[in-house]
């Protein structure tokens, strides 16, 4: 069995419970699925959780940055953040289509009140969370 370590910024905890009840259960039910695809993928080992522009956010050693957030702009709405200039949108775009709610080309959007597509979110996160190994191929190996 693999060894599966999560690295935990000390701030992450505060950043959740600051959340509206609605959007913190949302969110971590997102951030759930993230762990989960991590751990179930024997080539990461580490995660990183910290705050990147004060969002929580996921790191491994061979993926793109994944970042989530509510922004109280726009309070019927989350997202998963992904790195703008990465081939990841265009990507889950072409493999999933109108599946998804995209904001151009840096993130997937949900409403508070959807149902969350868990399997096809999942391939999503793990193409993020392996990126770099994959982005030589087509539709990052899917």
């Amino acid at each position: 069995m693999q060894k599966f370590t999560l690295k935990q910024d000390s701030r992450i905890p505060a950043k959740f419970a600051a959340y509206p009840a609605t959007v913190r259960t949302q969110l971590k039910t997102l951030r759930q699925l993230v762990l989960d695809v991590a751990r179930a993928d024997p080539k990461i080992q580490v995660l990183e959780e910290t705050l990147k522009w004060g969002e929580p956010s996921y790191l491994t050693k061979k993926g793109s940055t994944l970042r989530m957030d509510w922004k109280a702009r726009q309070p019927e709405q989350y997202a998963l953040y992904f790195k703008c200039t990465s081939k990841l949108i265009p990507t889950i775009r072409e493999v999933y289509g109108d599946l998804f709610t995209y904001d151009n080309k840096r993130a997937i959007v949900f409403d508070l009140t959807e149902q969350l597509p868990r399997k096809e979110l999942a391939d999503c996160i793990a193409m993020a969370l392996q990126y770099h190994a994959v982005k030589h191929l087509p539709l990052l190996g899917r």
